[in-house]
């Protein structure tokens, strides 16, 4: 018997059949490479194409030279990988979060990060100050309580030139924060900060934030993930408030920090449908701008508040192949002022 089966092996081994093997099993390997080139070939190519079509305009430039057009703005301040943004409408104003603060009130290290309350602060007078240097916000949301949407505000709030008509900010709720948040960050002491400024200036406080369209200048507005999760340790994140905007035709998403993994983003998508520009999630992070949400909504222009290349390669590469968007970022342009009239046209360099 074992000579025989020394003999079949022989023969096998002799038989053509383990070239033809390996010959196809190297073909199907080179083939793999050969996709595996390709896919980031083409990903190369239209990440390349979206993220240079229309480059914006300077904005100093379009004013001096009569150039800007005329129409509703979103201003998307540079505070690097942090969110502020202030709606312009017909003379009123809004901001959605306020940036990232110097504040450290919990001493840790990793939370000595850079702030942005003297620049927000610079911005709105440089830009929105009436001849007595007075300016006021119809109204202020705080999307989530952490430092990176709302650490500037009580900044904010503390200059007596700047009034305010009302505020919006869900309530802190310990328990559908993720245990790293409690333990390492600074939610609480971020959102008694905010709401203590809020109180202190006697703004009007909305904590359970209304589903109803409602107008801001000739802005039609809509807040969404107005609800406050009833699942346990989600993290602050799944706690954002989206906001949709609508001027005339044109349809927008801000989308705060929403991501996918409790079905938020997947929900705005389904209720939105198609929509002309979008803030993306999270500043580019992961866990956001899922295919779902890209292919139901196919922006043609998408927002990272972040500088581009630090935004997570699979959602750059989920926006590219998905939707097609041009993409555009805040930090690489210091900063991104979106003007909406028959077309929106953006504008960069506005610090």
């Amino acid at each position: 018997m074992s000579q025989q089966t020394l003999s079949a092996i022989d023969y096998y081994k002799q038989s053509p059949r383990p070239k033809k093997r390996k010959i196809i099993l190297a073909l199907v390997g080179a083939l793999l490479v050969l996709a595996i080139v390709l896919l980031i070939a083409s990903y190369g190519i239209i990440y390349g194409i979206t993220t240079h079509i229309n480059k914006p305009a300077d904005y100093k430039e379009a004013i001096e030279n009569g150039t800007l057009i005329s129409g509703n703005k979103i201003h998307f301040l540079n505070t690097e990988s942090s969110d502020c943004i202030i709606l312009e409408s017909n003379g009123h104003l809004a901001m959605i979060d306020c940036a990232e603060d110097n504040d450290n009130p919990r001493g840790f290290e990793e939370l000595e990060l850079k702030g942005f309350e003297d620049r927000v602060l610079k911005y709105v007078k440089d830009n929105f100050a009436d001849e007595n240097g007075k300016v006021h916000f119809d109204f202020i949301l705080g999307t989530h309580s952490h430092s990176d949407h709302i650490g500037g505000f009580d900044t904010l709030l503390a200059d007596e030139d700047i009034t305010v008509g009302k505020a919006y900010l869900k309530r802190y709720q310990p328990y559908y924060i993720k245990e790293q948040e409690v333990v390492e960050w600074d939610n609480e002491e971020v959102y008694n900060q905010m709401v203590e400024a809020i109180n202190a200036r006697g703004i009007p406080l909305i904590q359970n934030i209304p589903t109803e369209s409602f107008m801001h200048g000739t802005f039609k507005l809509r807040f969404l993930n107005t609800e406050e999760p009833k699942e346990t340790d989600l993290g602050e994140n799944e706690n954002a408030v989206a906001l949709y905007v609508e001027d005339g035709d044109k349809k927008i998403l801000l989308m705060a920090d929403v991501n996918y993994l409790d079905g938020d983003e997947q929900a705005i998508s389904k209720e939105i449908g198609k929509v002309d520009f979008v803030k993306l999630g999270h500043h580019g992070y992961g866990y956001s701008s899922g295919t779902p949400f890209l292919t139901r909504t196919q922006p043609k222009i998408a927002i990272y508040t972040n500088y581009r290349n630090n935004a997570t390669i699979t959602v750059r590469m989920r926006v590219t192949l998905n939707s097609r968007s041009s993409q555009y970022a805040t930090a690489d342009y210091n900063g991104i002022v979106a003007v909406i009239g028959e077309e929106i046209k953006l504008y960069s360099n506005i610090h």
